[in-house]
């Protein structure tokens, strides 16, 4: 064990052996450090928070009251975890606001999660972003340079959000979604005012570049919206938009690479980079998960040809066993193709 000079370490607090701290670092009662951290100058530990085991804090991070972070876990530089809410502002009174952060966390320098967060394993942050409290954030999210997480958000599984992204309160972002540099996500239908109404983004979409989603509206499964759009109505699922206003440029299905003339969507197909079904691909994957659940689920890879336009689809979902039997039938009575 190795600690710096000029420690504040409160006496009721154990530390392994394997664990170095260095100088000006202060540890308040009831925190729990694992083994093999490293603590650099200048942290402060607030009480009742928790390291995980071979976690690394540099210079300056403060971690306030009851604040876990997981093993295997860097904060950069300057980080505040689980930062005081407005009751504190208001009141001076520190309350007891839990936060969680799953392990093999990355957080770059400058961040400020709040408290109130439930966060996932395997976070990535840029540098300087801001987390606001009341949110409920999945795995392997990774959230851009200067991106702006507003309270009271759902954030799903496997989200990429890219630099310099607002996210307004009450947002909903389902699973492997991508979000690409200055989008951003309103919530004040009429403003200044009192009323909220929320975004949803659902799994699989994607939203280009310097688009704004405005108040209240939905973005479709495996929609794309394209760069420098204002989506100002609902985008229904599998269709790209376009402009501002937004119109309908197609359907996801028929869009193909001008360099090689496939497909490009749905993109899970050709993409596997930092995703769950790198080097198995996307439906023997999603057969893996199920069988490993136990979940009485399995995957569909079919081209069902809706009754609207004779347009085929073939987007693969998790479905129910049960409904097997219904899609059966179908291909049985021709119905499907």
């Amino acid at each position: 064990m190795f600690i710096g000079q000029n420690c504040i370490i409160s006496p009721k607090v154990l530390i392994p052996e394997d664990v170095t701290i260095g100088n000006n670092v202060c540890i308040e009662k009831g925190v729990e450090i694992g083994a093999g951290c490293k603590i650099r100058d200048g942290v402060i530990l607030c009480a009742n928070s928790r390291i995980g085991s071979n976690s690394y804090l540099d210079f300056g991070v403060i971690i306030r009251e009851n604040v876990t972070l997981g093993e295997g876990s860097f904060v950069g530089a300057r980080c505040i975890l689980g930062e005081y809410l407005v009751d504190f502002m208001e009141n001076k009174d520190i309350q007891h606001h839990k936060t969680v952060i799953g392990v093999h966390a990355l957080i770059r320098s400058g961040t400020i999660i709040y408290g109130e967060n439930i966060i996932g394993d395997y976070l990535q942050t840029g540098h300087n972003v801001t987390i606001r409290e009341n949110s409920q954030i999945g795995h392997h999210v990774r959230v851009g340079t200067l991106c702006d997480i507003q309270g009271d958000c759902q954030i799903g599984n496997y989200v990429s959000m890219q630099s310099g992204i607002y996210i307004a309160q009450r947002s909903i972002i389902q699973d492997y979604i991508w979000l690409y540099p200055h989008v951003v996500l309103t919530n004040d239908p009429n403003p200044p005012s009192e009323e909220l109404a929320p975004i949803i983004i659902e799994n699989f979409a994607t939203v280009a570049a310097q688009s704004v989603i405005l108040p209240g509206r939905t973005v479709g499964s495996d929609a794309v919206v394209g760069a420098g759009s204002v989506v100002s109505k609902d985008v229904q699922k599998g269709m790209i938009v376009v402009g501002n206003p937004i119109r309908e440029f197609g359907d996801t299905l028929n869009y193909k690479s001008k360099a090689t003339g496939e497909n490009v969507y749905p993109w899970r197909y050709h993409f596997e980079r930092g995703m769950p079904w790198r080097g198995v691909g996307y439906d023997e994957w999603m057969l893996s998960v199920s069988e490993e659940k136990g979940e009485e689920e399995t995957v569909i890879n079919k081209k069902v040809k809706c009754s609207g336009g004779g347009i085929e689809y073939n987007y693969i979902y998790a479905t129910p066993r049960s409904l097997l039997l219904q899609i059966g039938n179908l291909w049985r009575n021709g119905e499907a193709a």
